[in-house]
């Protein structure tokens, strides 16, 4: 660094609530559960989720109430966090089961060439493959799943988190910062049907907020149990490892995240273009260096703010030089409790191509903008089926209890809503008035009194991705249908599907993550 660039860099860092001389860099833990969607946590309103470790970071820290991913499914999700880039400047990690671009470098990769000890448990970042110099990549660190336990339910993992990461800071040395990861395979897809009822001592009565866009029915009810009793299990992990940092010392030195990839495993959620689907839960604490704790936080946050936000803590704002130009921002400022220096006035989501089941493994590219109270989405390619082509089994979403219901209403009753909202063919502009209808179900795009406020956010949204260099609102889109899959059983799905091989549905396996 130029002696004439230290001492206003020391400046910022003191503005951000980066004290170097004062306060050491924090460890950092970021905690991430797999598909669990914004309103499901016992802090946020929900009665039959119960997240006392969620809870606590929040109160102890910050609740940010507008956190977005950039795109609302595992692997492009993962990457936005990892790199700081908006999920559409991603190249091959725009998709879900990449190969991760090698010119990408990751936050985690930084923090290890700064001295930090890094690793994590669970699932890091997948699924796909990243490899440098032919040789596999750890984007995050090393793994600890060594420590095994016999889960609770059929289908939750038995990688014991909590116990892996004490072995992680049982090898840490005494003064050496840490970035650890703690990835739960928790709510993702399969569930023990009526585990929520037979293990979470749970009640099908305490729902009263099934989304209008599923029938509301004692199975569909149970299967959102169920997916609140993987919830609550990860929680207790958490709240062990709050517990492990206490002890140690190290809880207030620690900045501590926690929060979800993508929104959960039912039809018209994963990996769809709603608010819904992308707005995820998030808690940040830190002891030592949040000022004003309890706060809760309205400005949009997105998610490929966290890789800024972690070097600036970290006192390495000036490694984002080594990294490709951040899409995000970091929110030291917000930390400190002072004003937000640049408040986001909009937020942009999308998606390219996810799981398998359209001819020519094709994705099914949108963008959408969220602002005030509006929600606006350009479909760039509405002649294709969202969630997959129906021969196929529209495997685009996750198997469910839910989605099973949706398809056998389907077949009874050719006009049934719930399978238009999951898995019918849209419109190619899709405009929502969000706070008279939040879940998104009457378009008014194509409604003459909205013509003008449709014309401007999709104006908005065009020249903002042109001004950021999406290659898909630059009509270079099609690239993303080109990305290979990084794994040989997607590839080529849906032609050997439908010439009769036998395929197993080609979802990724938990111990898919250990290897």
């Amino acid at each position: 660094m130029k002696k004439s660039i230290i001492k206003p860099f020391l400046v910022l860092l003191l503005l951000a609530g980066c004290h170097p001389q004062d306060d050491p860099a924090p460890n950092i833990l970021f905690v991430i559960s797999d598909d669990q969607s914004f309103p499901h946590t016992s802090i946020n309103g929900t009665a039959w989720v119960h997240t006392p470790g969620f809870d606590r970071i929040a109160k102890e820290g910050l609740l940010f109430n507008q956190a977005y991913t950039t795109n609302a499914k595992c692997s492009p999700s993962r990457s936005s966090i990892l790199t700081g880039r908006n999920s559409w400047l991603l190249e091959e990690a725009t998709n879900h089961v990449p190969n991760f671009p090698e010119k990408f470098i990751t936050f985690p990769e930084v923090l290890k060439e700064k001295g930090y000890k890094t690793g994590f448990t669970g699932k890091g970042w997948a699924p796909g493959k990243a490899m440098k110099n032919g040789e596999k990549r750890n984007l995050i660190g090393p793994v600890y799943n060594q420590i095994k336990l016999t889960p609770p339910g059929k289908f939750i993992s038995n990688i014991d988190y909590f116990e892996n990461f004490k072995m992680f800071l049982k090898e840490k040395e005494k003064d050496e910062k840490f970035f650890f990861w703690v990835g739960g395979l928790e709510p993702h897809r399969a569930y023990e049907y009526k585990i929520g009822v037979n293990k979470g001592n749970k009640d099908t009565n305490s729902i009263t907020d099934v989304p209008d866009f599923w029938p509301d029915s004692e199975n569909v009810r149970n299967d959102m149990l169920d997916y609140a009793y993987e919830i609550e299990y990860f929680d207790h992990h958490l709240l062990k490892i709050i517990s492990e940092l206490e002890k140690n010392g190290l809880l207030d030195n620690t900045l501590i995240v926690v929060t979800s990839d993508n929104g959960m495993p039912f039809p018209r959620v994963k990996g769809q273009v709603y608010p819904f689907d992308n707005h995820l839960p998030l808690a940040i604490r830190w002891g030592k260096g949040i000022k004003n704790p309890g706060r809760v936080i309205n400005d949009y946050f997105s998610f490929s703010d966290f890789a800024p936000t972690f070097l600036e803590a970290a006192g390495l704002a000036e490694e984002e030089n080594s990294m490709a130009p951040f899409s995000g921002k970091p929110w030291g400022a917000v930390f400190n409790d002072l004003p937000n220096p640049k408040p986001r006035k909009h937020m942009i989501i999308g998606k390219e191509r996810h799981d398998v089941g359209r001819e020519n493994n094709q994705g099914y590219p949108v963008r959408g903008i969220l602002k005030g109270n509006y929600f606006y989405s350009q479909n760039f390619k509405p002649e294709r089926w969202p969630a997959g082509n129906p021969e196929t089994g529209y495997l685009n979403t996750d198997g469910s209890p839910t989605k099973t219901e949706i398809l056998n209403l389907k077949r009874t009753d050719l006009t049934s809503s719930y399978w238009d909202y999951a898995f019918g063919k849209r419109p190619h502009q899709e405009l929502y008035d969000l706070e008279n209808d939040p879940q998104c179900l009457i378009n008014l795009a194509y409604e003459s009194d909205y013509e003008a406020l449709k014309n401007k956010l999709q104006n908005l949204l065009l020249s903002d991705l042109k001004k950021q260099g999406d290659p898909r609102a630059l009509g270079q889109g099609d690239v993303f249908d080109q990305y290979p899959y990084a794994q040989e059983k997607m590839k080529n799905f849906y032609n050997r599907f439908m010439d009769g091989e036998k395929i197993r549905t080609p979802w990724v396996n938990p111990t898919d993550y250990e290897k």
